[in-house]
């Protein structure tokens, strides 16, 4: 190849001057740069004399005309110059390669360039127009997100910012292109600015792969059964106002308390379609937009304590020995439920039965706090949503709400202990005891003691749950609720029948399984309650309140807000000690964040 220095030619795309020839070759860039480069890494576009790179400026041709007059014919750079501008030309060269460079009329190198067909021409010319009103419509786009604002037809594109905001996925070229953070915060109030999801959407039960589906299934039939009738026995389900899920019930009979619970394993049987579906989501979810259950609505309608004028249940009658320890008798059994609210139980407690289950429940109490059970008592409140408000109360301290919880562990103890002496494999709960054992009786004391238990799990083996001053314990009182309570049932009727039992290994596989998704539902729960509070917040913007100081960190101290049960970490000037009040008022809420912040008021 023939390079006479000033000549012409490509490297890489762009245009360059020829300074001198030798075993490589020396040219100047576009740029005013020297490079020395390889003949083949060149190509010759028009054999000088270009003295200046400058000269190379834009020229118009008829370049449509030169094609029509050529189509489907080959040719080569010289005359097709010579064709569009009469004249071949260091200038004219570069115009006419620019030409073909851009691929719709012309393709090929300098020396054999074909002009395409017009099929073709048509067929890239529209892809380019597709191609720019793309790139246009991306733009767009952006810009609209840019200011906080998006169009119905935007919501497909923006749904891989919300793979992003429910943790589905760590990748955003939306998020990139914005210049922000590709994270589930991120994505996030990026939704909520754009009008993509509410201000107050909730992902949280997403985000932890909660199956917010409500399980359908074709209910079997009740078996046909010996079931003892309790009918003639006061049971009354106590619970929140409002539950729709009563699951447990209790009695006296004489010196006996009975405790009754919904019998959903005489439906829901192991390894049924049913019993995989609840195992696999382990717990009841519940949140204050609702409740999403693991096992179909039906079971509960027709299964629930006292929502028909007869229930069937598995009933457990207790007796307390005189050592303290549970003499336990099981019996399917038909009973009628009374449902009361705390509230209308708290108005009963003196009246019987309640005052005599009363005087029953303190006895196991009492051995519960001679075992060295620990309370732990910090603000509980109760979330509900109600035509786009949340409304946040407070849980009174109510005997009747203590009534229950004990008696409700009494029964997990007596079935505890009940399949210990049998060897029936179950799901125990254990808890070690603390390092040091405390009783701490202010809010302060609770909240830094509560740290330091450690965390109860599930075992096939037995063992002493700590906290709460039990030697044994299992959960068998919220089938409906809770697959591992569901298992202990299963297992309990297959023994009380005479059929298979769940051995030590399948039953292990069992709850671990329903224990991760149990672990999810609790995480989403804590999440989905704190996010409401701070939807509260953003719907109280002038909230003022008084907090309590529980822990102290340099010059900063968290404090609890009982009204709502919400942690706060707020600057006192001056200091403050443990367990003192504090006036707090509302500076601002970060819902994507999951944060709020206060400052201390005079």
């Amino acid at each position: 190849m023939n390079l006479p220095v000033d000549s012409l030619v490509l490297y890489r795309a762009h245009p360059a001057r020829v300074l001198s020839v030798g075993e490589k070759i020396e040219i100047e860039l576009d740029g005013g740069a020297n490079k020395k480069v390889r003949p083949k890494d060149i190509m010759l576009i028009h054999p000088g004399p270009l003295h200046n790179l400058k000269d190379l400026v834009p020229i118009a041709g008829d370049i449509e005309d030169a094609w029509a007059i050529l189509e489907n014919e080959t040719t080569n750079l010289t005359d097709l110059a010579e064709l569009i501008y009469t004249e071949f030309t260091p200038i004219t060269a570069w115009s006419t390669w620019q030409f073909v460079a851009d691929g719709l009329l012309f393709a090929g190198n300098p020396e054999s360039i074909q002009a395409r067909p017009g099929i073709e021409v048509d067929k890239i010319r529209n892809e380019r127009i597709a191609k720019e009103t793309t790139r246009k419509d991306w733009l767009d786009f952006i810009e609209r997100l840019r200011n906080d604002s998006s169009l119905p037809g935007d919501r497909e594109r923006l749904q891989e910012v919300e793979a992003v905001a429910l943790g589905k996925s760590n990748h955003s070229r939306i998020l990139e292109t914005l210049g922000k953070p590709v994270s589930k915060e991120s994505a996030h109030r990026l939704l909520i600015a754009v009008g993509y999801w509410p201000p107050d959407y909730n992902p949280y039960p997403s985000r932890y792969d909660i199956n917010l589906k409500e399980p359908v299934f074709v209910l079997p039939k009740l078996p046909s059964e010996k079931r003892v009738d309790l009918t003639y026995l006061a049971a009354y389900a106590i619970d929140n106002e409002g539950s729709t899920d009563p699951d447990d019930a209790i009695s006296l009979d004489g010196d006996r308390l009975w405790v009754h619970v919904a019998d959903v394993a005489a439906i829901v049987t192991p390894d049924s379609e049913m019993d995989l579906e609840a195992r696999s989501r382990g717990a009841n979810l519940y949140v204050p937009e609702g409740i999403i259950p693991i096992l179909p609505n039906a079971v509960t309608h027709n299964l629930g304590l006292g929502l028909t004028k007869l229930s069937p249940a598995l009933s457990f009658g207790i007796r307390l020995a005189a050592n303290g320890n549970t003499e336990l008798e099981i019996q399917p059994s038909w009973i009628k439920v009374q449902r009361l609210s705390y509230q209308q139980a708290e108005q009963q407690l003196t009246q019987e039965p309640l005052a005599s289950i009363q005087s029953f429940i303190a006895k196991f109490r009492a051995k519960r706090q001679v075992q060295g059970s620990i309370n732990i008592n910090l603000p509980e409140v109760n979330i509900k949503l109600r035509d786009g408000l949340v409304h946040i109360q407070p849980f009174e301290p109510l005997q009747s709400r203590e009534l229950v919880a004990d008696a409700m562990l009494l029964a997990g103890e007596a079935v505890a202990r009940y399949c210990q002496q049998l060897s029936l494999p179950i799901p125990y709960v254990v808890q070690q005891p603390p390092e040091k054992v405390e009783h701490p009786v202010d809010l302060a004391g609770m909240w830094s003691y509560r740290r330091l238990l450690r965390p109860s799990s599930l075992s096939i083996e037995p063992g002493p749950h700590a906290g709460l001053g039990l030697e044994l314990y299992t959960r068998a009182t919220s089938p409906l609720r809770r697959y591992s309570d569901l298992l202990v049932h299963q297992q309990l009727r297959a023994y009380l029948s005479g059929n298979k039992l769940i051995d030590d290994k399948s039953m292990l596989e069992r709850y671990e399984q329903g224990e991760m998704g149990g672990i999810r539902v609790r995480r989403a729960e804590r999440a989905s309650n704190n996010h409401w509070k701070l939807v509260w917040l953003k719907q109280h913007p002038l909230w003022r309140g008084e907090a309590v100081v529980v822990e102290q960190f340099n010059d900063r101290f968290v404090t609890i807000i009982p009204e709502l049960a919400l942690e706060a970490k707020v600057r006192i000037a001056g200091g403050a000690s443990l367990n003192s009040h504090v006036k707090l008022k509302l500076r601002d809420v970060d819902i994507p964040n999951l944060a709020c912040y206060f400052s201390v008021r005079s």
